[in-house]
């Protein structure tokens, strides 16, 4: 083997030793040279940026349970949502997993774990790609806009799907 490539092998496994993120989908990538001339791609952590999560590691998933179809038996039943949300327990672990791997600072009280696609509009309710530490001083706006869609999906002034990728492409505009 030529010393670059096992240069680069030596590098990979002890890169490989430490913990990567459980959450990253596709992590946006930099380039690192090493002495020797290979080139290394480093993925940068995920970040919640303005309380919004970032799409390469909370693209938000949707429900495949909840339908257009089926949105008065789910979505729009009252209580529908407590039936299918998470237990504390999974969120607050995974709340804290997050914030490690995505360095977000201070305690866990000034964040909850929140749904990209929030459960009333038919978000996966434990899928991580949909949950992200969310500071809790940020959600006022984000909660008003669920509100507003899931109203506007269960009075059928709007489809479901329009409603789920409103929230994960940038429900700040």
């Amino acid at each position: 083997m030529s010393r670059q490539v096992v240069c680069l092998a030596a590098l990979l496994a002890v890169a490989g030793c430490g913990a990567a993120p459980a959450t990253v989908v596709a992590p946006m990538t930099t380039s690192a040279h090493l002495a020797h001339g290979p080139t290394l791609l480093v993925a940068e952590p995920c970040r919640v940026v303005d309380a919004r999560a970032d799409a390469r590691c909370t693209p938000g998933v949707l429900n495949p349970d909840v339908t257009q179809d089926n949105i008065h038996a789910t979505i729009c039943a009252p209580g529908w949502t407590d039936t299918v949300r998470p237990p504390a327990s999974y969120t607050a672990a995974l709340k804290l997993q997050q914030m490690r791997d995505f360095g977000e600072p201070g305690s866990p009280l000034n964040y909850k774990e929140d749904h990209l696609v929030p459960l009333s509009i038919g978000g996966a309710p434990s899928d991580p790609h949909n949950l992200f530490p969310q500071p809790t001083a940020k959600t006022t706006e984000q909660e008003d806009l669920e509100d507003h869609l899931h109203k506007a999906v269960c009075s059928g002034q709007m489809a479901l799907t329009v409603a789920q990728e409103t929230m994960r492409h940038n429900w700040t505009h």
